[in-house]
């Protein structure tokens, strides 16, 4: 097969396996990219899953996946993509039901156990930190919790963090899409974040449960993110607002996050096998002329 389609709570992304596909690593230019992940010429798409690749970090006998926003550019870590990605290789007979493996991505290793293929996968995230040199940010060396920034002329408070990408968490009284849509994009483009950021509406429900509105970095309004219900959980508990076991929920749905004392997180959730297929001859074409 040239692609496999899976969605962890609607956030869709094609996995293109480079033992299968026709298209290679060195073919995934960003044209190409957008190309097949736009949702009107192309198969249409949150990202690309671009593995396993068995040469990353010098872990020749672990898994690594390289992770592709549909603008083209490259993302460092997923929370939704490493759980897709971790049932693929559970899928493919790379790895078995029930036992623990790490995946290498560009945002550190993360560790995966996939319970019940559809309904529970578990991830071990990594460490969150909220030191501004660790998310990119602008300014003395400094933990970035309950910092105000100008946005579009009026002052924004925010609690930034990263879980290998960068966050921007916004506590909010109530979070939604027309909210986020209008402060997502200047806050990812913000200067103070030399690298982008993805951003996070945080609305506290209760101790044990919070809503998100998300604005994704290189692919902007989002149903759900695994790494940004990771940073936004861990960014609550930080703030004092909640305890250490959450429901996050999101428009596609809920995931259900651990924030350890060391900043550590699991992050379980549901992942859905949607389609498998291969380029058509004509799309092929049009790939090529992309690279």
């Amino acid at each position: 097969m040239d692609y496999y389609r899976y969605h962890g709570l609607g956030n869709d992304y094609l996995v293109i396996d480079p033992r299968e596909s026709r298209v290679g690593g060195q073919s995934l230019t960003e044209a190409a990219v957008r190309l097949i992940c736009d949702r009107h010429v192309g198969l249409g798409s949150d990202g690309i899953l671009y593995g396993p690749e068995f040469d990353v970090l010098d872990h020749p006998e672990r898994p690594g996946v390289r992770i592709f926003n549909p603008d083209g550019s490259e993302a460092e870590k997923s929370g939704n993509g490493t759980r897709i990605f971790a049932r693929y290789l559970v899928d493919a007979g790379d790895q078995r039901v029930g036992e623990r493996f790490v995946i290498h991505t560009k945002g550190g290793p993360v560790s995966a156990l996939v319970a019940d293929p559809r309904r529970r996968i578990e991830m071990g995230m990594g460490t969150v930190s909220f030191h501004s040199t660790a998310v990119g940010m602008t300014g003395p060396d400094r933990e970035v919790v309950g910092e105000s920034l100008m946005v579009r002329g009026r002052p924004v408070v925010v609690t930034a963090a990263s879980i290998g990408n960068p966050h921007c968490v916004v506590p909010v009284p109530e979070a939604s899409a027309s909210l986020v849509q209008e402060l997502g994009p200047a806050l990812e483009r913000h200067p103070a974040f030399s690298h982008r950021t993805n951003v996070q509406l945080l609305q506290v429900l209760s101790r044990s449960a919070i809503r998100l509105e998300i604005w994704e970095r290189g692919a902007g309004y989002t149903l759900a993110s695994g790494s940004s219900a990771s940073a936004a959980a861990a960014a609550a508990v930080r703030l004092g607002l909640v305890g250490r076991r959450l429901e996050v929920k999101m428009p596609g749905g809920s995931l259900h996050v651990v924030v350890a004392p060391d900043w550590s997180v699991t992050l379980v959730g549901p992942v859905e096998a949607v389609a498998s297929g291969y380029w058509s001859p004509d799309f092929t074409s049009r790939l090529d002329q992309t690279r």
